[in-house]
This record gives C-alpha cells, sequence and structure tokens, in this order.
C-alpha cells in the first residue's frame, strides 16, 4: 500500500488530544511534533494539525477519504450535540466547552470487546502495552515511514494463543478470559453480526454480558463505542466521583450504585446519556 494524504480545513469539533486521550481507544500515540499515529483495521495514519488544518497521512486499506470519513465519524454534527448538551445545565456548558474536540469513533467491534476485556481493573499505560504484545505476536506487520506496527488480531489469528500464551503477554488474570471469549466466537456461541444487528439495548447488553470477561461496564463501553448507542452510560470511579460532586452530594460516593447514576443519567441526559458521560469523564479526570 502506498502512502496517502487527506487534508480538511475549518473543522470544528476537532482535538487531537480530546480524541485521542478520552479514554475510548488505545491504539494511538503521541509523537514528538504533538501529532498522533495510531493503527485501526489494516490502516496506520498519522494525524496531526496546523492552525485550521487537520492533516491525514498514512497507509490506509482503500481511499483515505472515505476511511477517515468513516472512523473519525466526520459526517456526524458534533456542534449540534453539545449545542444541547450545554442546553441541560452549567455542568454540561463546561464540560462540552472544555472537551470540544471529542468525536466517539467508529472502532471495530471485535478489537473493541477484547480491548475493553482487557481494560478492566486496569490503567491506560498497561492496556496499551498489553494490546501492543498481542498485535505484534498475532497480528499482520505493517511499514510507515521506516517504523514496524502490527494490525489487531482477528479471532482466527488469536485462536492461535493459548492461555499460557496470553499469560506470557501479561494479561494477568484476563487471559483465560480472553481465551474463552475467542472460543466463544468461533464456535458461534455468539456472532459479530448478531451483536451489531441486534435492535434492543438491554437485550444487546445482555449478550454481551454472556462473553467470558464482560460486565456491565464493559459491555457499555463496547455499546457506546463501537455500536454507537449513545443511550448506554458507562460507569466508574471517575464518573461516579463527578456525577457525585455535581448531583447527588453524597459524603461516601462508593456507596452510591451504579443503577442510581445510570437512572439519574437517563433522566438528566436521555438518548445522549454516552455522550454526555464522554465530558463529564474527560474533563474530571484531565483536572485530577
Amino acid at each position: 500500500m502506498k502512502e496517502q494524504k487527506y487534508v480538511i480545513e475549518n473543522s470544528t469539533s476537532f482535538e487531537l488530544k480530546d480524541i485521542f486521550e478520552c479514554g475510548q481507544c488505545f491504539r494511538w500515540n503521541k509523537e514528538e511534533n504533538g501529532s498522533y499515529t495510531g493503527v485501526f483495521g489494516k490502516n496506520v495514519l498519522n494525524v496531526k494539525k496546523e492552525e485550521n488544518k487537520i492533516i491525514f497521512e498514512g497507509i490506509v486499506n482503500g481511499d483515505i477519504k472515505e476511511v477517515v470519513t468513516y472512523y473519525f465519524d466526520l459526517d456526524t454534527d458534533y456542534d449540534k450535540i453539545k449545542k444541547e448538551l450545554s442546553k441541560i445545565d452549567e455542568h454540561l456548558k463546561q464540560s462540552t466547552a472544555f472537551g470540544k474536540g471529542i468525536r466517539i469513533l467508529r472502532q471495530d467491534l471485535w478489537e473493541t470487546i477484547i480491548s475493553f476485556i482487557i481494560s478492566a481493573n486496569n490503567n491506560i499505560p498497561r492496556i496499551k502495552g498489553i494490546i501492543e504484545r498481542i498485535s505484534k505476536k498475532y497480528g499482520e506487520e505493517l511499514e510507515f515511514r521506516g517504523n514496524k506496527y502490527y494490525t489487531f488480531p482477528d479471532m482466527n489469528s488469536l485462536k492461535k494463543a493459548s492461555v499460557e500464551d496470553l499469560r506470557k503477554l501479561g494479561l494477568g488474570f484476563r487471559d483465560k478470559r480472553i481465551y474463552e471469549t475467542t472460543k466463544m466466537f468461533l464456535n458461534k456461541e455468539i456472532t459479530l453480526a448478531e451483536l451489531e444487528n441486534e435492535k434492543d439495548t438491554k437485550t444487546l447488553r445482555d449478550k454481551l454480558m454472556t462473553l467470558s470477561g464482560v460486565g456491565g461496564k464493559v459491555a457499555d463501553c463496547i455499546m457506546l463505542f463501537s455500536l454507537r448507542r449513545f443511550e448506554v452510560f458507562p460507569v466508574d470511579v471517575w464518573v461516579r466521583r463527578v456525577m457525585n460532586e455535581l448531583y447527588l452530594k453524597e459524603e461516601d460516593e462508593t456507596r452510591i450504585s451504579k443503577e442510581v447514576l445510570q437512572k439519574l443519567a437517563k433522566e438528566k441526559y436521555g438518548e445522549m446519556a454516552g455522550l454526555a458521560q464522554q465530558y463529564l469523564f474527560y474533563q474530571r479526570r484531565s483536572q485530577g
């Protein structure tokens, strides 16, 4: 594949740090010049911002304009989304201004499932390291500007890995879960198409939670970051903290149940709860 380039000008709602460091993806890394390089599908892409231009350069499986438009969801009006969210209350107005450049990427479902199983009780540098090692061991090698990159392995490639092989890559207790989930898909106990075509969000969550290593929070992340269920509201430590600080004011935030938080989110944010979550989460975690 030869290198391609695509430039968009005067794009609002597109900030590299906001997109790549809001917790939704694990295979994008910041370069010394402030640009980011990432691998998705069979693509290696470098993205940089210069004044009012966003420049995409890389080796891409297909036409770079089509690939970039789809992956970065460029046809969705995030200015409109932020305007709607900012009407809800002052907190959302501040959060959408803080994370003004967030876009929810259109990520591959298989990779998102495995990545978020790996993310359970884990930190981002470690998650990224594990995913990189899995990709190097079982993915395909790509070369871009003299550097080697590796695609995320599909299920047929990952089936070569035993529990012990995965353990050697540093997965810890997640090794068995990745192994079991891969087997479930290979045995057709569940299929990606079945998940992609499921219309009912509750049924979809239940199906995802039959996978080894997928609890409620991981299921919600998969639905939000790959299946575009913007109504789901993943709850972690930061989300519980910010919702308590802004709305509930309980002395001990750890005692607030996930159900209480999700009910509150549904009442306040409706079908945009997942988008609201991203802005609130990103601001709270960034400010420490």
